[in-house]
């Protein structure tokens, strides 16, 4: 049953095809079950390491790549399986790499943080608070040098935000003028900081304009105004006018990694969020309201998902781990001759 904000909420939403919203749904909810599976494994002792999920946020990312096209290329931190998924990447081929076996997209050898696929144009997944901006630029580079209208979508944290490599980017990519899209994902706490503590700045994506890069502050809740702005910022960006800011105002449900109880909020103010602001209830309103799905079709939906997301614990469980030699591949790149 929809709370009256969110009826309020869907209501005051612009006209969207059913087709449409039922892609955004399915797309999000599949990365909801994905990463509540990819818990479920790591509290078992399936999967090592670090593990970041991506619960609350799934709007983001599929709101973007819904504004986005063929030989659009993105990058971006180590909280990564939901923008793995939403550009076509095999929960199979996510799910071993995860749990660390050889079916994976990096062969087991990088986990959860360091996955990648040329063929998606997804070029990580990095552990380094912030490393992955300027390699996102570099990738607007090559598509500005080889003349093409692709661009890049550079995501990062709040956290992420506070950091020199960031700046220095902006400098380069606006004295270049180079098609990239800088994604902030304010899920408001950065590691474990709220916003208003640690940064001097209510809305950050102000602090490009002293290196003239436009941009804007979006409600990251709403997977429409996301592909919206999504669509402003490519248009700005193909047309050659150089950069483009998005902050993306979303909210994680978990703890910054599974090791973090996330002692620093309140109960009260997730579950909160969850009633009355979460991207997919609203997306699920929007279908029930306009006619374009029923309560049953959505259910058939979720089994579906579940099924795959099953189907994907199953393959890891299967896929054997990699052999000793493989510490020796992947290492250097050798150029045809």
């Amino acid at each position: 049953m929809a709370t009256r904000k969110q009826a309020a909420r869907a209501a005051a939403t612009p006209n969207v095809s059913g087709d449409a919203l039922r892609g955004y749904y399915r797309d999000m909810l599949l990365i909801r079950r994905f990463e509540e599976k990819a818990g479920q494994l790591y509290g078992m002792g399936l999967i090592g390491g670090f593990c970041h999920l991506y619960i609350g946020q799934e709007a983001v990312v599929v709101g973007l790549e819904a504004a986005a096209k063929e030989g659009d290329k993105r990058i971006t931190s180590y909280r990564d399986h939901g923008h793995m998924l939403a550009c076509g990447m095999d929960p199979n081929g996510v799910m071993a790499e995860l749990t660390g076996r050889i079916g994976g997209y990096s062969k087991g050898k990088g986990g959860s943080m360091h996955m990648f696929s040329r063929e998606k144009d997804f070029y990580g997944g990095h552990g380094i608070v912030g490393a992955q901006v300027p390699l996102g630029a570099g990738l607007a580079f090559a598509d500005k040098y080889r003349g093409t209208d692709n661009v890049t979508f550079t995501y990062f944290g709040d956290g992420a935000a506070n950091q020199g490599q960031v700046y220095e980017t902006f400098n380069m990519a606006a004295l270049w003028s180079l098609p990239v899209v800088f994604v902030i994902e304010n899920n408001q706490y950065a590691m474990g900081t709220a916003q208003q503590r640690s940064t001097s700045t209510p809305d950050l994506y102000t602090r490009g304009a002293a290196f003239g890069i436009d941009g804007e502050v979006v409600d990251g809740m709403d997977v429409l105004a996301v592909k919206a702005a999504g669509e402003t910022a490519v248009k700005h960006c193909r047309a050659g006018k150089g950069p483009y800011i998005l902050e993306i105002k979303t909210y994680r449900y978990r703890g910054h990694s599974m090791s973090d109880p996330a002692k620093y909020r309140t109960r009260e103010e997730v579950q909160k969020m969850r009633e009355e602001r979460d991207p997919i209830d609203h997306v699920r309103d929007l279908l029930l309201q306009g006619g374009h799905a029923s309560e049953e079709d959505l259910k058939a939906v979720d089994k579906e998902i579940k099924a795959i997301v099953n189907a994907s614990a199953d393959f890891a469980r299967e896929s054997p781990e990699p052999p000793l030699d493989e510490l020796w591949t992947d290492i250097y790149a050798e150029e045809a001759v």
